[in-house]
């Protein structure tokens, strides 16, 4: 979309019509936030109550509905468009209506709203290193990873802050706002989201280098092939396991991997179908995946849109299965165990002392999830929208998106304030981490 409306700068005009699956979506605030983050400059109509949705006769998201100059529906498409469809049916209305005399070129006004002027910009993942006192932060909407010690100090910059697809030095090179993060010795791998890339950065070195992408979006969901000459689709998150680099693949509902040796990459698990159908990696369905982690053993995913949070067995014989969540149409904020248990679209998932933890997103939480009761429970927040450090209980968060554990603390990528929580586990106390030199 972002594409055609530049191509078609004086020619198209784009509304969009958020008619919200999540209850926290539905909030005007979060909407508006949500404008903010993925930087739309097209107007946005919050319809909660769904009264345009049921107007326009919509099943399905996206719902595309194509209207002429004069005002008069003229064509609908449900479901995902490719931008070579999109961009020959818009060149052809284009033509069209220059012929009739109906099209107008005036430009719309832009709507554009600048990132917040913040040091962090919805930093999306979090990465903490006990050992190497460092803490790498995903300033996702500055599209940079910031590396501060483990109590806030600024150590590196890493990305000139442009939107680009460029390697070279940690000052020289750019990102597209990049999410999740592995490190391997000095080897940080970055899920380079909106580049669709995978980028490995040498922190002795001090460079920057492509691994995995070709910078365009990728829609083949099965074959594996070198990893430059591999088309992704929005990698979300990334793990590392014995010379393999396991990888969130949100943008078609899989988990991938790579050969860290030879570069190859290609799915593991999920056929690209959005839905919770467990099974034989090859065959089962997810839905959104965003987060990854490990025991060693198994592979543990927060399956978002199903609001759930699932295994994938490492042995490629293996199966997926679900440890707690129901359907892509089942969500909520309830703690328990087995089919009691809600969640709101988990982003954020690691392994710590032989339990999960998640970030309960549109929740505003972080819970304790426990494979073998599958069973989940809240840790810290109190489920409402804010920013208030103090006790586990009372302490708010707006849609907590990473986590990650050191030195007896937990480090919380609270991606709508702009800002780094931490707890301490023990005393599940919440603070927020000041960032000093930045």
């Amino acid at each position: 979309m972002r594409k055609l409306e530049k191509k078609y700068a004086n020619e198209l005009a784009v509304i969009g019509v958020h008619s919200a699956k999540f209850p926290n979506e539905k909030e005007t605030d979060n909407v508006e936030k949500a404008v903010r983050r993925y930087q739309l400059e097209h107007p946005v109509i919050n319809d909660g109550q769904f009264q345009i949705w049921q107007q326009y006769s919509c099943r399905a998201w996206p719902t595309l509905m194509f209207i002429d100059p004069k005002g008069n529906v003229v064509g609908k498409h449900e479901g995902e468009m490719s931008f070579e469809a999109f961009d020959g049916l818009i060149s052809q209305m284009v033509a069209e209506y220059e012929s009739d005399g109906t099209l107008d070129h005036r430009s719309m006004p832009s709507r554009y709203h600048q990132p917040a002027d913040t040091p962090l910009s919805f930093p999306g993942k979090v990465l903490a290193d006990g050992p190497g006192d460092r803490l790498f932060i995903a300033d996702t909407n500055h599209n940079r990873i910031v590396i501060t010690s483990l109590d806030g100090v600024l150590r590196q910059v890493v990305g000139s802050g442009e939107e680009a697809l460029t390697d070279g030095d940690l000052a020289s090179s750019s990102f597209n706002h990049p999410q999740g993060m592995v490190l391997d010795g000095e080897t940080l791998y970055v899920a380079d989201t909106e580049n669709h890339a995978i980028r490995r950065v040498d922190l002795a070195a001090g460079t920057v280098e492509t691994i995995a992408g070709t910078g365009e979006q990728g829609h083949s969901r099965e074959g594996r092939r070198p990893g430059r000459t591999m088309e992704l689709c929005s990698p979300f998150d990334l793990l590392q396991h014995e010379g393999t680099l396991y990888i969130a693949m949100a943008g078609i509902h899989q988990l991938w991997s790579m050969d860290l040796k030879d570069g190859i990459v290609g799915p593991f698990a999920g056929t690209g179908g959005e839905a919770i159908t467990d099974g034989p990696l090859a065959t089962a369905e997810l839905a959104q995946p965003c987060g990854i982690t490990t025991d060693g053993v198994k592979l543990f995913f927060a399956d978002s849109e199903t609001s759930s949070v699932r295994s994938a067995d490492i042995d490629p014989t293996g199966k997926v299965r679900t440890i707690v969540g129901l359907d892509l149409f089942v969500f909520g904020d309830v703690d328990g165990s087995d089919h009691h248990v809600r969640l709101q679209h988990p982003i954020g998932i690691t392994h710590f002392d032989g339990v999960l933890y998640i970030t309960d997103t549109y929740n505003h939480k972080v819970k304790r999830v426990l494979p073998a009761m599958r069973s989940a429970f809240t840790v810290l927040g109190n489920g409402s929208s804010g920013h208030v450090d103090g006790p586990a209980s009372q302490a708010q968060f707006s849609e907590p998106s990473g986590i990650s554990f050191a030195n007896e603390n937990m480090y919380i990528a609270d991606t709508n304030n702009h800002a780094i929580r931490v707890a301490g586990i023990e005393s599940g106390e919440v603070s927020t981490l000041e960032i000093t030199g930045l």
